[in-house]
């Protein structure tokens, strides 16, 4: 038995009445508090046109989290590649690297991360907006920084510098492509849990070994809200049911309250919607999330765990960091 390292997604979620300021200042002093606590590694989202998440610009939001720590390993999860020209991607984490050798993973995702009206705002053309566009552009931005392809265009930083590439996925594309290029792969479990078991099935079983990885390795990210009683946690997850909920009807918000979740008129329908998004997730007292983190270690053969905690109150945020990585990090373990 091996233990799972536990890591961090944080969407640097903006509370109803607070700021986009005061969010990312709650991620900074979360990336502190879990490089403290032992976590392997901090990694910020992409998202865009949401007002409860203010991770719009990870290499930005990378490069001031990076000043403000010293070892905890630093990453996009993911930077959607279908946003950006993969030059300027090789550009600004090539400057990560240079700035911060050995500390930078670049998690890299194939969906805009947004709605169409805002992908097309953030890419200007319709051009590398399919699926099909992603092997080759993806290509692209692994030649900028090996140079194995020379070219007339040279990325500076980036050639040289480059930090560790993740593909992220929440179906079996780019579980696919990973396994093709022996790229480790990240499963977006928190959002997408019916598609896990059969995504990393695929993964491993196209898995070919490369110059990064000689065999598979899979990490899997799981919502996970953990609070001293299992009434609590559920009380404190409320808001990012509802939140969810609103997203998926087209009237996204900041992050309510928990009185305000708990007091919100759900109807049935968008009370069994909440309560599915719920399954396979870890929420509860440490017992409870030890017991379901260790059955999806168990369900999936996840070589590492990524918590993701959308709650109210960043100190809420905190404590559930806190106390998993003091009553439940211990007991993961898997089979070698």
């Amino acid at each position: 038995m091996t233990d799972v390292p536990l890591a961090v997604l944080d969407l640097a979620p903006v509370a109803a009445g607070a700021s986009a300021g005061e969010a990312l200042r709650h991620t900074t002093e979360l990336a502190r508090r879990t490089e403290e606590l032992g976590y392997r590694r901090f990694w910020v989202a992409e998202h865009h046109n949401m007002p409860a998440i203010a991770s719009s610009a990870p290499a930005v939001l990378l490069a001031h989290l990076a000043a403000n720590t010293s070892t905890i390993r630093l990453g996009s999860g993911g930077v959607m590649l279908p946003n950006h020209a993969p030059l300027v991607v090789a550009e600004q984490f090539g400057t990560l690297e240079a700035l911060h050798p050995g500390r930078i993973d670049l998690g890299i995702g194939r969906a805009p991360g947004t709605d169409q009206v805002t992908a097309l705002a953030l890419r200007r053309t319709m051009e590398g907006l399919s699926a099909e566009g992603f092997p080759r552009e993806l290509a692209d931005l692994m030649n900028y920084f090996s140079g194995e392809q020379p070219g007339p265009i040279t990325a500076t930083p980036g050639r040289g510098q480059q930090p560790a590439i993740w593909l992220l996925g929440s179906s079996g594309f780019s579980a696919q492509l990973a396994g093709l290029l022996g790229l480790p792969f990240s499963f977006a479990h928190h959002f997408s849990a019916q598609n896990t078991i059969p995504a990393l099935a695929l993964y491993r079983q196209h898995f070919r070994p490369s110059q990064w990885l000689d065999r598979p390795y899979a990490m899997v990210a799981v919502n996970a809200v953990c609070a001293e009683t299992d009434e609590r946690a559920h009380w404190l997850a409320g808001p990012a049911g509802l939140s969810f909920l609103k997203l998926r009807s087209g009237r996204p918000e900041p992050l309510a309250t928990p009185e305000e979740a708990a007091a919100y008129p759900y109807t049935e329908l968008e009370r069994e919607f909440v309560a599915q998004r719920r399954e396979g997730q870890a929420t509860g007292s440490p017992e409870t999330v030890a017991r379901q983190l260790g059955e999806l270690v168990a369900r999936t053969g996840a070589d590492e765990l990524m918590l993701t905690t959308m709650v109210y109150d960043v100190a809420d945020r905190v404590r559930s960091f806190e106390l998993i990585a003091e009553k439940v990090a211990g007991g993961l373990s898997r089979a070698v």
